[in-house]
């Protein structure tokens, strides 16, 4: 059994609903990432740090802000390691280290802001002590 009513709206109850839709399809265009980006004073990454598969994996991630250094286990040497290289986490060089021959892949992610530019990093390496290797303690998530 189905029942039905009809709700009629005179003109001002049809001009408020129009006015409040109009008013969310305003606010849904605001984007809501640039308010978010604009409140962290200074340098500072979102890290993340995949262990495994991307479907299966360990992910963790951390806040390492830069003035002061908060956030991070290491977060005075991690900024130290990013101020070298103004940011840029690709300039960083492979430290001389020995690492087993066993893969087992890691993934990490930066984002934020270095020096008032953005900063987008994104690689998988074959092993926590490449990436260690490469980074430095900047991906160093573990407590």
């Amino acid at each position: 059994m189905t029942h039905s009513t009809t709700v009629k709206a005179g003109r001002a109850g049809a001009r408020g609903v129009l006015l409040a839709v109009a008013s969310l399809l305003v606010l849904a265009a605001v984007p809501a990432h640039s308010a978010e980006r604009e409140t962290f004073p200074g340098n500072w990454l979102y890290l993340t740090l995949t262990t495994g598969n991307a479907r299966s994996g360990d992910t963790r991630g951390t806040l390492l802000m830069c003035n002061p250094p908060l956030g991070h286990a290491s977060a005075a040497e991690a900024c130290a390691e990013l101020a070298a290289v103004e940011g840029d986490i690709d300039r960083m060089t492979q430290k001389d280290t020995l690492c087993p021959m066993i893969y087992a892949p890691v993934s990490v992610k930066a984002r934020g802001h270095w020096n008032g530019r953005p900063v987008e990093y994104r690689r998988t390496f074959d092993s926590a002590c490449r990436m260690e290797a490469w980074t430095g303690v900047v991906f160093a998530l573990d407590d």
